[in-house]
């Protein structure tokens, strides 16, 4: 329904290109609604013009059969203004479609054709707006959807390029992990050759490390002493002297 409409609306002009999908083909066909029926609305009111204009002359024919029948008044015994006037008069009772030509009727006709007249022109205004609305929709969801698929457009380049760097780090770790067993395959064979040769057990780097623990734990233990020794320092080396510091400290407290 939507591509025969933008046919029949653009005729031999190609139809713009634009991206079908859900959201498009719903706001055209809102749009396209919208100006079927303003245009059904204007084929009926033409249509009514047409019928009452109609049924407007065959009255005058009536009439003017009447007039001319009865009173003896024909348009070739009147002059050419009267002719004129009753022309004028007749044209504007039928298009103002009134059912006598006083002017109370001609008043009331031009005050309800005005009526209408502003109706018609604040439903079309009111159309227009609405057009214009669903135009502006149309528009930000093309926008809209362009965007989305330059974001999915680099999401995806991202995800490559993510997939390319885990595959480089997974072969880096597979390359370290069997660099790591092979270092150890190497250093234990290494450590065998060394003790067939009479290498100390002691001096092998799992007895060093060891070694190297003892000793931190040891050098932990002895600092309380070290501190507790260092408060001696200023002690004298003789006990007598010793006292004597001491009995100062004492006072001095």
């Amino acid at each position: 329904q939507v591509t025969l409409w933008l046919k029949k609306i653009y005729g031999d002009v190609p139809i713009p290109e634009y991206e079908v999908n859900e959201r498009t083909v719903d706001i055209l066909h809102e749009v396209m609604e919208c100006c079927e029926e303003r245009d059904k609305d204007i084929m009926l009111l033409i249509e009514d013009m047409k019928d009452r204009a109609a049924k407007y002359e065959a009255e005058a024919e009536y009439r003017q059969d009447i007039l001319g029948e009865s009173l003896g008044l024909s348009v070739g015994v009147l002059s050419q203004e009267a002719i004129t006037d009753l022309t004028d008069l007749v044209e504007s009772a039928m298009e103002l479609e009134v059912e006598d030509t006083s002017l109370t009727s001609f008043y009331s006709a031009i005050n309800h054709m005005s009526s209408e007249l502003y109706k018609t022109k604040s439903k079309n205004e009111e159309m227009e707006q609405k057009l214009k609305t669903l135009t502006k929709k149309l528009t930000s969801a093309l926008t809209l959807e362009k965007q989305l698929e330059e974001d999915i457009k680099k999401l995806n380049e991202s995800q490559e390029a993510e997939k390319a760097k885990a595959e480089i780090q997974s072969k880096n770790l597979k390359f370290l992990e069997d660099k790591s067993k092979d270092l150890k395959i190497r250093i234990s064979d290494a450590e065998d050759e060394l003790v067939a040769v009479g290498l100390d057990q002691s001096l092998m780097h799992e007895a060093l490390m060891k070694s190297s623990e003892e000793l931190a734990a040891r050098l932990k233990e002895i600092e309380p002493l070290k501190k507790e020794r260092e408060s001696y320092h200023d002690l004298p080396l003789s006990i007598p002297l010793a006292r004597v510091k001491v009995e100062e400290a004492r006072k001095e407290l």
